[in-house]
């Protein structure tokens, strides 16, 4: 199904009065972190497990009115709704307490370990090419990972980033998963290439962009 983005406020009220687990997402087209808990939500949608739950994307700006009503002050936020009534909410970005709450919710079982592993495989494969670091691709938060930054860009090759300060399991979890103790991470169609003296390494090789062209 995917996540659904409504446009009014009937829709939205049609939706999260069903007898569902609603997962409603308000958020702004122009903040980065939103992006990420969206993708998240699309990744679970997939999912059979979560066949019977709806994962909705409210633009908090353009619906004031029930931004107000639920007393959004930032995005994200996310507003977990059954039959029409809040039931938990999250404000800011937590993606470890988004999946949590989202299985709890759904009445997901498996094992704590289990879910971090398998969020952690859709996370380094949400694209061919993926970075992990301190901030985003657009406001790095240390100066390895802005180093990288500008190293990838100077290829070309398109990417996309997971920023681990806002998701304390998945920066913990990722290092024993992959057993590399330092971030940031490149991983190229899910596999681990390396981090930046890795890169550097590539670079002066010659051989970087063939390596982050897969």
């Amino acid at each position: 199904m995917g996540v659904v983005s409504v446009a009014t406020a009937d829709e939205y009220t049609k939706l999260i009065g069903s007898p569902k687990l609603s997962v409603t997402i308000f958020s702004a087209d122009w903040a980065e972190q939103c992006k990420q808990v969206l993708d998240v939500a699309t990744d679970l949608s997939t999912k059979p497990e979560y066949a019977e739950v709806q994962f909705i994307n409210v633009p908090a700006e353009e619906l004031s009115e029930i931004s107000l009503k639920h007393q959004i002050e930032a995005v994200p936020t996310v507003v977990f709704f059954q039959s029409g009534s809040a039931v938990d909410r999250i404000d800011g970005v937590d993606i470890g307490a988004f999946t949590s709450k989202c299985a709890k919710l759904a009445g997901v079982l498996a094992s704590e370990k289990g879910k971090l592993e398998e969020r952690l495989k859709v996370l380094i494969n949400r694209h061919p090419v993926m970075i992990f670091m301190k901030g985003d691709r657009n406001a790095p938060r240390c100066g390895f990972s802005k180093q990288l930054i500008a190293i990838v860009n100077e290829t070309g090759v398109s990417y996309d980033t997971f920023d681990i300060l806002t998701d304390e399991d998945v920066r913990q979890g990722l290092k024993t998963f992959s057993d590399w103790p330092t971030y940031p991470q490149v991983y190229v169609k899910g596999e681990l290439i390396g981090g930046l003296d890795i890169i550097k390494e590539l670079l002066a090789s010659g051989e970087l962009n063939a390596t982050l062209a897969g």
